[in-house]
């Protein structure tokens, strides 16, 4: 089984086979289907359930016909009530897909600014200055990482009261966690209440943690802002905030006016709009009204179903229902685990060294694209103008002349 993404990377591991000519791999491996595992209760009661029914029918269909009569449903009412059933899960599904959609057009997002703030401070290095255009990149670079440990559980962070880790004291930051509350916190709820009618805080001592500053993304930081940013309750937005102070800092000059600063500071504005956007769609979990109503008759639909289906199968009831069952929970499965896409259907960690790799990593090979032969440029043109009597093998020459000289006297 061939996986696209290693689980180091933070990824989910996938088969890459999906067309409708692998039918029959894609068959075989129902065993190992992660929704079937995450289904496997319900899926399991219903069928023992199905089976009992229809072995008890059996026994008395045998033994007082009568009494074997009372098991047998009309088939109709399931066949009314599964166009409701199916819009039901239509919907949430298809809303579930929605809020997974927009979770990546907003990391798309992300990369782009990323990309294009980048870009700006390069063309304006020296009207910042090298050391500030390096502090900014490596805000921007750590950026990603702090954000998706807001919006997903950072389990690279270890209690401090927890004696399985050792920690090195060199090389530990002590922080706490950087988590976003989501809305159906009723202990957050609650305090909040009381704050607002009281005017007392009741919060409890929040636990301690540690990391090792030498990974990712504490070693991207700046190490002036390194303890100030660990401080930070949302780390993120501290990031923003920080590369704001940095870009307004920068003096006017002949080509860095307040147009300039603010197109910049634009950049910054619409990554820290991009937290708030994640939390949205982190801490707003679906109605809870309508994700219980609609397992609510799901679960009533396949609990009678057995009932409609014995008398004409029989004891194939029991295993026509883990069919059905399976199918239904798992498309209700399916639209549960995408709700919130930052669980690890999409994939942050790689997503996050995508903006490292751009903006910190292949800086070397980026910045040759900001220099320019204006020489070259000169001497090229002047040859272009010469007209179309000069000979090719010529022009050619002079090229490789120029670009010769150009190598060994930079």
């Amino acid at each position: 089984m061939k996986l696209r993404e290693a689980e180091e990377l933070g990824g989910i591991p996938r088969n890459d086979r999906y067309s409708s000519r692998d039918w029959f791999h894609n068959t075989v491996s129902l065993p190992n289907s992660a929704i079937l595992r995450s289904i496997r209760s319900p899926v399991v009661f219903m069928t023992s359930w199905a089976t009992f029914i229809s072995a008890l029918y059996d026994y008395y269909l045998k033994t007082n016909p009568n009494l074997a009569g009372c098991f047998v449903v009309p088939a109709t009412p399931h066949s009314l009530m599964m166009s409701a059933l199916s819009l039901l899960l239509v919907f949430r599904t298809n809303s579930a897909y929605q809020r997974f959609a927009e979770g990546r057009k907003i990391w798309e997002t992300i990369i782009n600014n990323s990309r294009d703030l980048y870009r700006m401070c390069r063309l304006y290095e020296n009207e910042m200055g090298k050391e500030k255009r390096r502090r900014i990149q490596r805000l921007l670079a750590a950026f990603p990482y702090l954000l998706r440990h807001r919006i997903r559980p950072n389990l690279v962070m270890r209690r401090l009261d927890d004696d399985q880790f050792k920690r090195d004291p060199d090389n530990t930051l002590l922080l706490y966690q950087d988590s976003a509350a989501v809305d159906n916190d009723a202990e957050a709820a609650a305090i909040a209440t009381q704050e607002e009618t009281t005017g007392m805080s009741r919060r409890k001592t929040r636990p301690l943690y540690w990391v090792d500053k030498r990974t990712l993304p504490w070693r991207l930081l700046p190490t002036k802002a390194l303890k100030q940013c660990a401080r930070a309750q949302n780390r993120p937005l501290w990031v923003c905030d920080r590369m704001a102070k940095e870009l307004r800092t920068i003096p006017d000059g002949p080509y860095f006016t307040a147009r300039e600063r603010l197109s910049l500071i634009r950049h910054v504005e619409k990554l820290s709009h991009s937290i708030g956007a994640c939390e949205r769609i982190h801490q707003t979990a679906v109605p809870l009204n309508y994700a219980r109503h609609s397992l609510r008759g799901l679960t009533l639909w396949l609990l009678s179903l057995p009932f409609a289906l014995v008398e004409s199968i029989g004891l194939l009831t029991g295993p026509v229902l883990f069919l059905v069952s399976w199918l239904l929970f798992g498309v209700y499965e399916i639209g549960y685990s995408i709700e919130d896409p930052f669980q690890g259907t999409l994939r942050l960690s790689i997503l996050c060294d995508t903006v490292r790799r751009d903006v910190l990593a292949d800086e070397f090979a980026r910045k040759t694209a900001f220099k320019l032969d204006d020489n070259l440029e000169e001497e090229e043109e002047e040859e272009e103008g010469e007209g179309e009597s000069e000979d090719s093998e010529h022009r050619k020459g002079k090229r490789k002349t120029l670009r010769l000289i150009r190598t060994l006297d930079p």
